[in-house]
């Protein structure tokens, strides 16, 4: 079909049982694993060569690095629960069952233990640095800075002076034994988290980050740098809690939501009794009251009340929304007004709400490519770096008469610049930040593949009904004739309307009750298949139909043809109301677009979107129409669902990577054919968030343009980290090389990268809107 410019027609399931009483387990049942030490895709990587060959391969092995989780997946092979954990256990990671209410407090617990090591590390490197300053001489050094006769001219680069000149002595002096054993405590405790990790990699020659912090921290001890041991042990391990920190600041983001629902809910039987019972023992059918100012614990319909309901949580809305009787409510929303008795529909565990912290938790096993690309760089990045330090190290001195001490230390710096550190923990958190964002704004993103996705596309594909319209018909005119008032016209027709249960009755019966017309009772209703109704209506008998019927009784004049005509020609449908006499006139309904559409399409194409297109099932002129009022490029009119899948599959040879957007439920074809597939949530919720890949919870189209600009937000904010951390390391490589920069300056500066690479990746955490 041809534009408008162009032509007029055209999970897994955890097992519950103790590993005493099922020492095997089949995966099919689905085995999770609490992983301390699972803190970034290093160990991800280091897990997926370990276990990966016990399941059946790496694909067996789902990860959610944000709760330190392992899962073994329903279609692997059948292994024993002991042997998992200790393969896990020859890694240097600890592992047992995942239980989320004991595994939570455990990770806080791990974070603490972390954060205190490194305190105490800084602590005896502070009181090493105390011992030099009282035995090796430096004391009198300060007293005589403290009695310089400028000290009134005080200036923080003097002081900075003087600490660059205690720092320096350690070379000049030799260092007391207390010192020394000062640093070796700092060591040890800087090091704890790392060794174990260290010597496993050690043990499979696999290098890892681990690794290639403990050989230069052993390197500095051999050559005498305490302090610069020390310092590297501790910055290393500051770099590693933050690190941590950064995981839990993502943790906490989806962690919050759990903290959207009542753990209790009041109940109430037939004859108006209450009861408290915690919200997971509640089973659908249930009535529970929700009274003003109290979140509502469990997905309903509203029995009873009128109150209005802020959903911002569940869908994004910025305003409360009106609910009434029949209404449905999520689990998560906050009733505003008044009371509201609720019918449940769903168990506490199978909420929308509880559906959305599910999939955030695993959508970071759909890794995106810019994280696959970090991951498979990390891991042959850190072997050819060993590599080249081991050259810096042998070649100068064996090859040029270079020292051999001096050259290890820069071989040693080396080491610790090249730490990839910065780097392997930057793109996750940014990418799990991003789907946390993304979930508070009411669009439920399944994978950071997904999250990425969106900043790629060039053309975007529309299903029409309950998408770019409201998927709803609404009355636009009424036209009477033959000496009839629009309310005359209107009453007869709500009148034999009131009964059915067809979507153009409902409009026309709602549009009478807005226009406070009272609907009165027609009798003798018959109902014509495919054509109308018929009925008897104060004293007399009227009729309601298609202009087909209308053509049938041969009552149609020239003057109701050409309006007819002209209405048809706008896409809208015509309903005619007369009796044997004449007509009375004609009503106009129409699938009324979104108020949002137009503005969100020219969003797009402001975005970057190159081509817009319209799939619809509709008839051709009202595909037309709408096509020309939204500016769409191209639009295609009267398709069955497999239609769809063909142009879904020529757009995609055409354009590269497409998005469909629909409601979820009849669209949910080409949903899955699509590149990126988007439901309008909300219609269909439930299929919404099983079919497709991101979900608009609100069903609010404009949702869609700021997940693009989100996207391209995480990308380019992911692409700074990535270039920052590399141009630091080639900056600080050629100073190591040159001899300029010192162990602690090195691992300082790479723990500064990991701070600023996880600060800039936070920033996701909150919309810009």
């Amino acid at each position: 079909m041809k534009s408008p410019e162009q032509t007029e027609s055209s999970c897994c399931c955890h097992g519950e049982h103790d590993a005493a009483e099922q020492p095997a387990i089949a995966i099919d049942e689905g085995l999770s694993f609490k992983v301390e030490g699972l803190d970034c895709v290093e160990e991800v990587s280091i897990l997926k060569n370990e276990i990966g060959p016990l399941v059946g391969g790496e694909d067996n092995l789902f990860f959610d690095v944000i709760n330190g989780r392992m899962t073994i997946k329903e279609n692997g092979q059948k292994v024993d629960e002991k042997a998992i954990i200790k393969a896990i256990a020859a890694t240097g990671m600890q592992a047992s069952r995942w239980n989320p209410k004991i595994t939570r407090p455990d990770i806080s617990r791990r974070q603490r233990s972390q954060v205190l090591y490194t305190f105490f590390s800084g602590f005896f490197i502070f009181t090493g640095i105390v011992i030099h300053i009282v035995l090796a001489g430096a004391y009198n050094d300060a007293l005589a800075w403290l009695s310089a006769p400028d000290l009134t001219t005080f200036s923080w680069h003097k002081l900075w002076q003087y600490l660059v000149h205690l720092l320096n002595a350690h070379t000049a002096q030799t260092m007391p034994l207390a010192e020394k054993i000062s640093y070796g405590i700092a060591i040890l405790l800087g090091i704890r988290h790392v060794l174990p990790k260290a010597f496993y990699a050690l043990k499979r020659l696999r290098a890892d980050m681990n690794l290639l912090m403990v050989v230069a921290i052993i390197g500095a001890i051999v050559i005498n740098e305490w302090f610069e041991a020390a310092a590297v042990s501790f910055l290393f391990s500051l770099s590693l809690a933050i690190e941590s920190w950064s995981v839990g600041r993502a943790r906490h983001a989806v962690e919050a939501l759990l903290d959207l629902t009542p753990e209790t809910v009041t109940i109430t039987d037939e004859q108006g009794h209450e009861q408290t019972l915690a919200a997971e023992k509640v089973q659908p059918g249930a009535l529970y009251i929700v009274r003003p100012g109290d979140k509502i614990a469990l997905d309903g319909i509203v029995e009873s009340g009128v109150s209005s309901v802020n959903q911002a949580p569940i869908t994004g809305e910025s305003m409360p929304v009106t609910k009434k009787a029949g209404d449905t409510v999520y689990a998560g929303s906050i009733n505003v007004d008044s009371v509201l008795h609720i019918k449940t529909t769903k168990a506490a565990s199978d909420t929308t709400l509880a559906r959305i912290i599910r999939l955030v938790e695993e959508a970071h096993s759909k890794q995106a490519h810019v994280e696959q690309w970090v991951e498979k760089f990390a891991r042959i990045y850190t072997p050819i770096v060993m590599v080249l330090a081991l050259a810096v190290f042998l070649i100068p001195p064996l090859l040029m008469e270079g020292d051999w001490q001096a050259w290890l230390y820069r071989a040693l710096v080396l080491l610790v610049i090249a730490c990839p550190c910065a780097l392997v923990i930057s793109t996750p958190v940014s990418i799990v930040a991003a789907l946390a964002c993304s979930a508070r704004q009411g669009v439920l993103v399944k994978g950071g593949v997904y999250i990425e996705l969106p900043a790629h596309l060039k053309v975007i594909a529309f299903d029409k009904t309950g998408t770019l319209t409201q998927g709803k018909p609404e009355v636009t005119g009424i036209y009477p004739f033959n000496g009839h008032s629009e309310q005359e016209l209107l009453s007869r027709a709500a009148a034999l309307e009131s009964r059915s249960n067809h979507p153009l009755a409902h409009a026309i019966v709602d549009y009478a009750k807005q226009q406070a017309i009272e609907i009165a009772k027609a009798d003798n209703i018959t109902v014509i298949p495919g054509k109308g109704v018929t009925g008897h209506f104060k004293q007399t008998d009227f009729w309601l139909g298609s202009r087909r019927y209308l053509l049938e009784r041969s009552q149609e004049t020239e003057t109701i043809t050409q309006l007819a005509e002209k209405l048809e020609q706008q896409g809208q449908t015509v309903i005619a109301v007369g009796n044997d006499n004449h007509v009375c006139g004609l009503i106009a309904l129409a699938d009324a677009l979104r108020p949002e559409s137009k503005q969100v399409i020219q969003q797009l194409q402001q975005s970057g979107i190159q081509h817009l297109v319209m799939l619809t099932g509709d008839n051709r002129i009202t595909a037309e129409n709408l096509a020309r009022q939204l500016g769409l490029n191209e639009f295609y009119a009267e398709l069955l669902p497999e239609d769809k899948l063909k142009l879904i599959d020529k757009l995609a040879r055409q354009y590269g990577p497409v998005a469909m957007v629909g409601d979820g439920i009849n669209d949910a074809p080409a949903l899955t054919r699509a590149s990126l597939g988007i439901a309008m949530g909300t219609m269909g919720s439930d299929t919404a968030i099983e079919t497709a890949d991101i979900a608009l919870m609100s069903d609010d189209l404009s949702k869609l343009p700021w997940l693009i600009r989100h996207s391209k937000r995480t990308l380019r904010i992911i692409r700074q980290n990535i270039v920052f951390a590399l141009s630091l390391k080639a900056a600080f490589a050629i100073l190591a090389f040159a001899g300029i920069a010192t162990l602690w300056q090195a691992i300082a500066a790479d723990m500064g990268a990991s701070l600023i690479v996880v600060a800039n990746g936070l920033r996701l955490l909150h919309s810009k809107q």
